[in-house]
C-alpha cells in the first residue's frame, strides 16, 4: 500500500511537471496585451484591427492580426498615434507618439475604416504597445511567478468562500480569491500562457491541474491569489503501437484504461527526452528508495519518496532535451499529456510527451499503481 501511494504521489507530481514545466517560460509569462476596443470610445470606432507589426514602409503597416489574418494598415496623413503602456487599457495614461516610432514586433491597436478587401485597412488612430516593454513586462512576471507562485491539482472548490484547495505531494494549500483575483483558463491543446482564455472561478474543477501567484500566508498554508491559472487534462502512458510522421499521429495501448489511444501530435506539442539514469533514478524514488532502486528495507514509509521525485522533476523537466516527432520510434516508453478528450473519444492531442521512461513504466507493468499521470483516478492524495 506503502508503495502504491508513493506512485500515485508520484504521478500527480509527474504530471504538473510534464504539463507546467515542459511549457517552460511560456506559462510563467505574461500575455502581450493590446488595448481592447472597450478602451476606446465608441464614437471613434467604425472598426478596428488588432495585432503584431510585422513591417512597416512609408506611411503603411502590415501587421497580423491576433485571428492570424495578414493586413495591409495605410496610416491616414493626421493619424493620432500613441503609446500605451503594457496592461494598461486607460487611454488617458498614453502618450503622444508618432509613425516613425511604429516597429516590427510591437503591439498595436489601430481605428478607422476597413478596406475593401479583408486584407486591407485605412487607419485614423494607433495605439502601440513597444515590444521591449513587452519583454521586460514578460520577463518581471516570469520572475515573480518562480517567486510566489506554486501549483498542485485541485482538491475541492468552495464557490461561497471563493477558495480553492490544491495538493502537491502530500502537502495542501488554500487559495483564497477575491474580485480582484486574475482567473485564465488553458484551452485546447496548448499550455501557453499567451494561449490561456480568461477564466472564472466557476470553471475549475476537482483534479483540474492549477497554477497561482500571489502571497502566501507566514505558516505556508493558504494563499492570497492574484492570478490563477488552470485546466483539465487527460494523462496517458505506454508503449507506442506507431508512429506516422507524416500525419502527425501515434497511437499507444493507455496502462491505465487498457485501451488503444491515437494522439495527435501538432506543432504546439512540446517532446522531451528523459535519460535512462534520470528514469531509473526516479523511478526509484517514487518507490521509497534511493539511487539504487525500489522496495526492500529502503523503501520510505512516510511517503516523501514520491513527493521528492516529483518536485525534483518539476523543477529540471524543463531542461530535458527537445525531440522531435521523427525521434520517436514503434516500442518507445512514453507519457503524455493531452487535451481532455469527449466520452468515449479515442483520439486526442498531445499537449507534452515525454520518452525515455522505461524505468517507471517497468515498475508498473500492468498500470496497477496508475502511472498513467492520471489526476482523475483516485483524487489527488
Amino acid at each position: 500500500m506503502t508503495i502504491r501511494n508513493n506512485f500515485r504521489r508520484f504521478r500527480s507530481e509527474l504530471s504538473l511537471g510534464l504539463l507546467l514545466s515542459l511549457a517552460g517560460t511560456t506559462v510563467f509569462g505574461v500575455a502581450a496585451q493590446t488595448p481592447t476596443a472597450a478602451a476606446t470610445p465608441a464614437a471613434a470606432l467604425a472598426s478596428s484591427q488588432r495585432g503584431t507589426v510585422k513591417a512597416v514602409s512609408g506611411n503603411t503597416i502590415t501587421m497580423t492580426t491576433d485571428k492570424g489574418l495578414t493586413v495591409s494598415v495605410s496610416v491616414a496623413p493626421g493619424a493620432k498615434v500613441v503609446q500605451l503602456a503594457v496592461g494598461s487599457t486607460d487611454l488617458k495614461t498614453a502618450k503622444p507618439s508618432q509613425l516613425a516610432d511604429v516597429a516590427v514586433g510591437d503591439r498595436a491597436l489601430v481605428t478607422g475604416k476597413a478596406g475593401d478587401t479583408p486584407e486591407s485597412f485605412t487607419a485614423v488612430r494607433v495605439i502601440l504597445m513597444k515590444s521591449a516593454d513587452i519583454a521586460q513586462k514578460q520577463a518581471d512576471q516570469q520572475d515573480d511567478w518562480k517567486a510566489r507562485g506554486t501549483g498542485g491539482i485541485v482538491s475541492t472548490v468552495d464557490p461561497a468562500t471563493g477558495i480553492i484547495t490544491i495538493t502537491s505531494g502530500i502537502k495542501k494549500l488554500a487559495i483564497n480569491t477575491s474580485s480582484k483575483t486574475e482567473f485564465r483558463r488553458f484551452a485546447g491543446d496548448t499550455v501557453k500562457y499567451q494561449d490561456a482564455k480568461l477564466g472564472t472561478l466557476a470553471q475549475i474543477q476537482p483534479k483540474d491541474q492549477l497554477q497561482v501567484r500571489g502571497t502566501k500566508s507566514t505558516d505556508g498554508t493558504s494563499m492570497q491569489a492574484e492570478e490563477v491559472i488552470s485546466g483539465s487534462f487527460e494523462n496517458l502512458s505506454g508503449v507506442l503501437l506507431s508512429v506516422d510522421s507524416a500525419s502527425g499521429k501515434i497511437t499507444l495501448k493507455d496502462l491505465a484504461s487498457k485501451k488503444v489511444v491515437t494522439v495527435n501530435v501538432t506543432a504546439n506539442s512540446d517532446l522531451r527526452a528523459m535519460p535512462a539514469m534520470m528514469a531509473t533514478r526516479f523511478a526509484a524514488q517514487a518507490n521509497g528508495g534511493g539511487q539504487g532502486g525500489g522496495g526492500g528495507a529502503a523503501q520510505n514509509t512516510s511517503g516523501s519518496g514520491g513527493r521528492s521525485a516529483g518536485a525534483d522533476l518539476s523543477q529540471m523537466i524543463a531542461r530535458l532535451p527537445t525531440i522531435t516527432l521523427a525521434d520517436l520510434h514503434k516500442g518507445d516508453a512514453a507519457m503524455i499529456v493531452a487535451s481532455e478528450s469527449s466520452p468515449g473519444a479515442t483520439t486526442v492531442t498531445a499537449v507534452t510527451v515525454l520518452t525515455g521512461v522505461d524505468a517507471i513504466l517497468t515498475a508498473n507493468p500492468n498500470g496497477g499503481m496508475d502511472l498513467s499521470m492520471s489526476v482523475s483516478s483516485g483524487g489527488p492524495e
